[in-house]
């Protein structure tokens, strides 16, 4: 939460409570919260607790029941901790289960988050390419411009190609899914056909058969060679990561070559990939950061802040109470702990 965001709350009725020093890695101090209106306290006290990561048990345990609990929860990893909030009588919203529909885009945290990590992965690509991403043409000669192909074109992908694009670099894009394939284009960058598709549900790519993952592999094996940057993207909700540049891939690219992989908190797209670490195979460096959106905390914090506060604004009342309708499609789908009306007596305070 950011005090503009927790101002723009408090005018529409609720009390904020923002946990003491909260702010601080993204360079808010707890005077510029108290200065929007809001109060410096014990947030888990409160109707409604808005965290970043999952909770842990102790966090679970300050929690009072009635409550509810808005964050990054990855159901899908962490079934433990939903089942936890369940039984303590907790209703839990997950942001990474928000449906992605037109009327939702505004509380899309994935997708503000995704940008950060798109644009971030290509600067991390460019400082650690021996290479220029700009064509350069000085008195000592014309320096050909960095080839950088990125695997997966979601909403990261798409944002690292227009990075790597504005960088001067020559772009290319590549995904299972080939209705994707004129967004690539209208950023300027190439389409890299290998001939399979994935579309899955909700926008993401399904999970590829045995034999289509072993007929992809072979073709990007193949075409990875050409590129000096590779950005990979690709994941699957609930599953490992799919492995996209195997070490056979590595070994062929050149030296001096990079690879930043998104997808390390879910093994990585690499087969080489160390997440978390930036390591050198085959004199290719490769690149895995975990939690790309917070080397950028004052951007990444004002986008999710607004994320929240449109969630929030679905779930309350002209007065700022709590007033959550269960039939809607954002409520419904992303409501993953919690039953209809445990909210109800918790909700008066409006906090």
């Amino acid at each position: 939460m950011v005090p503009k965001v927790a101002e723009r709350l408090i005018s529409k009725g609720l009390d904020i409570v923002v946990e003491s020093e909260a702010g601080v890695a993204a360079l808010i101090p707890d005077q510029l919260y108290v200065d929007a209106g809001a109060s410096i306290g014990d947030p888990w006290s409160a109707d409604v607790v808005v965290k970043v990561a999952p909770p842990t048990d102790d966090e679970i345990g300050r929690l009072g029941r009635g409550s509810t609990l808005i964050g990054f929860l990855s159901p899908l990893v962490h079934p433990e901790a939903v089942r936890k909030l369940d039984e303590a009588g907790v209703t839990a919203f997950a942001v990474e289960s928000i449906p992605r529909i037109s009327r939702a885009q505004s509380m899309d945290a994935l997708s503000s988050q995704a940008n950060v990590a798109g644009y971030k992965s290509v600067l991390l690509a460019a400082d650690q390419s021996t290479r220029f991403f700009p064509m350069l043409t000085t008195a000592a000669g014309t320096v050909k411009p960095a080839t950088v192909l990125v695997l997966g074109v979601g909403v990261a992908g798409l944002q690292a190609l227009a990075t790597a694009k504005r960088l001067g670099a020559r772009t290319t894009g590549y995904d299972v899914r080939p209705d994707v394939a004129d967004q690539v284009r209208s950023l300027g960058a190439q389409w890299l056909d290998l001939g399979i598709e994935a579309a899955g549900e909700g926008g993401y790519a399904r999970e590829l058969t045995e034999s289509e993952r072993a007929e992809q592999q072979k073709r990007l094996e193949e075409a990875i060679t050409g590129f000096d940057v590779v950005i990979t993207t690709a994941l699957v909700p609930g599953r490992k990561a799919p492995t996209l540049v195997t070490a056979a891939a590595v070994e062929g690219m050149k030296a001096g070559s990079v690879v930043v992989d998104l997808a390390g908190e879910s093994g990585g797209n690499c087969e080489l990939t160390e997440p978390g670490e930036i390591v050198v195979k085959h004199d290719v460096t490769i690149a895995s950061p975990l939690n790309l959106p917070a080397t950028m905390p004052e951007h990444a914090s004002e986008l999710y802040s607004r994320n929240i506060a449109a969630l929030l604004e679905l779930m309350i009342d002209d007065e700022g109470r709590l007033a959550p309708d269960y039939s809607d499609e954002v409520l419904a789908k992303s409501r993953v702990a919690g039953k209809p009306g445990e909210t109800e007596t918790a909700s008066e305070g409006g906090n």
